[in-house]
């Protein structure tokens, strides 16, 4: 299991499969400025 982040820590490079086929990569791929970013577990 991963280190949990702190206040002013980097977050990790990774690459995210989205619903639609594509992919996303964090944190490169949501530009510049404060995000908020929600994992939402699909099925249990």
């Amino acid at each position: 299991m991963s280190d949990k982040l702190g206040i002013g820590s980097a977050f990790p490079k990774m690459t995210l499969n989205l619903v639609d086929g594509g992919t996303l990569d964090l944190p490169d791929g949501l530009g510049n400025g404060y995000r908020v970013i929600l994992f939402y577990r699909g099925h249990w």
